[in-house]
């Protein structure tokens, strides 16, 4: 199971490209671009949600965080972005500025139906654009936030037009149902069953898999009676929809009225009815503990290699909400971290020898019975891609042990006054990310500055100095009105 060598990546994450190189993207025969297919990865569940008006509000969400993802290229000199919104010129200025990127378009096709891949190769003048713009180059490389059923459509229609596009984060058409099977809650756990008797550290949750409100409402009734809590999870979700956590006390004790309830609640949202429903054991978690989430992300290569690029700690609510991470080789022990970083690599083995390609990360719970359990797998890129790769182009090979980093989507403003990017910018000036100090806040997006919502990551020289940091940005933005967390 390589766990010498495991042991080692703890310390010592695999080697970036070092600043001041010169990236791939920046040779004039090749041309990037990266696709931000959000929606599309999550489409089977989102376009079951009723009524029609929270589907569009999920998408939007979906979509909002589109700015984040340039970050994701942060390395990249130059590249093209596909965006589903607009980006405005301020805030791609804002992450060259912090970026080693020197060139970057923006574009966004003129359809917005949510499939974004089928909006872009439909989009008459922007494709053909595209594609006379690509035909120049000796190579194309075509990199998505997840492989779908419409990128791979787009990858083809280029090859046909003549583009020699390649996609090293994306598995053959013959794999690509390695993305859904394992990035849906069924396919990880009957990977783990399978599992069992060669690699026993990969356990999950006990549980069952049912089709059918009524048997999922028998089943989770009986649970809840017996184990005084359970959970129930639709096999593909998004943004903590599709998942019910019930404690002691939140249902009725009496079968039949507890039956009843579940019942209800899952005849509230269509998707229940759609898709299988996973019935499992509710985990005691200490909520109060910064290390009862771990999670770790993987990339495997074109040729089937596996690197493992960095663990955290996923900071999730009550309701099973995400949040936020906090990035740095000691935010878990070193046995847990031996521990996660072993289940990974056997879970990417079996990824690998399926023909799965590209990022992938393992969401855990550490529970207070000592184990710890797989929650799911997410088959594309990740909550903290797009961090991780901002963080590895500032700080080098060693940004594990050099830089404590902490990311949150949870602050709201408070107050109805418009908040804008420069507003933001402005106030908070003296903790900024700051290249030559090597510390500070950088904004991840400003579109959901219009929801008075802020997306940050924040970096020190340590835990201490980065929960400072925070504490001062916490402080400054007082200006806009009192603090408000949402969901934490």
């Amino acid at each position: 199971m390589k766990k010498a060598k495991k042991l080692k990546l703890k310390k010592k994450p695999p080697a970036p490209k070092k600043n001041g190189k010169k990236s791939k993207a920046s040779n004039r025969n090749e041309l990037t671009i990266y696709l931000y297919n959000v929606v599309e990865d999550e489409w089977s569940f989102l376009s079951s949600i009723q009524p029609i008006d929270k589907r569009y509000e999920m998408i939007s969400d979906c979509n909002i965080s589109s700015e984040c993802y340039l970050f994701s290229n942060s390395s990249t000199a130059e590249f093209i972005y596909i965006s589903p919104i607009e980006i405005s010129n301020q805030f791609k200025n804002y992450f060259q500025s912090i970026s080693s990127n020197k060139k970057v378009e923006i574009h966004v096709p003129q359809m917005r139906t949510g499939l974004i891949s089928k909006d872009l190769y439909t989009d008459k003048e922007l494709f053909g654009n595209l594609v006379r713009r690509a035909k120049k180059y000796k190579k194309v490389t075509l990199i998505s936030y997840a492989t779908s059923p419409e990128f791979l459509e787009l990858k083809d229609r280029l090859i046909q037009l003549g583009v020699n596009v390649q996609t090293p984060e994306a598995p053959e058409i013959e794999n690509a149902w390695t993305v859904n099977f394992f990035g849906s809650k069924s396919g990880i756990r009957q990977l783990a069953q399978q599992s069992r008797a060669v690699e026993p550290d990969f356990i999950m949750p006990d549980g069952i898999i049912c089709v059918g409100l009524l048997d999922a409402a028998k089943i989770a009734a009986n649970r809840y009676i017996n184990e005084k809590g359970v959970v129930l999870k639709t096999n593909k979700g998004s943004g903590g929809q599709g998942v019910l956590i019930f404690r002691d006390g939140e249902l009725p004790r009496d079968y039949k009225s507890c039956e009843r309830r579940i019942y209800e609640m899952l005849s509230e949202d269509g998707y229940w009815e759609r898709f299988p429903i996973i019935v499992e054991q509710l985990i005691n978690v200490n909520y109060l503990s910064p290390t009862a989430f771990p999670n770790i992300e993987f990339k495997i290569h074109k040729s089937g290699k596996i690197e493992m690029l960095y663990y955290c700690i996923m900071m999730v609510t009550k309701e099973g909400k995400f949040y936020g991470v906090d990035i740095h080789e000691d935010v878990i022990n070193e046995r847990t971290a031996a521990r996660i970083i072993d289940t990974g690599y056997y879970i990417a083995e079996q990824y690998s020898d399926a023909g799965y390609r590209g990022h992938f990360d393992i969401d855990m719970i550490a529970a207070k019975n000592g184990h710890i359990y797989v929650c799911e797998s997410n088959t594309r890129n990740t909550g903290g891609t797009d961090i991780y790769k901002l963080v590895r182009d500032l700080y080098g090979e060693d940004f594990m042990s050099d830089v404590y980093v902490l990311n949150r989507n949870n602050y709201r403003f408070s107050n109805q006054e418009n908040v804008n990017l420069k507003k933001v910018l402005d106030v908070l000036k003296p903790i900024l990310y700051d290249k030559k100090k090597k510390e500070g806040v950088i904004i991840a997006a400003s579109e959901t500055l219009d929801y008075n919502q802020l997306l940050y990551t924040i970096m020190g020289k340590n835990k201490k100095r980065a929960y400072q940091l925070q504490e001062e940005l916490f402080n400054l933005l007082t200006a806009f009105g009192p603090q408000k967390m949402d969901g934490s």
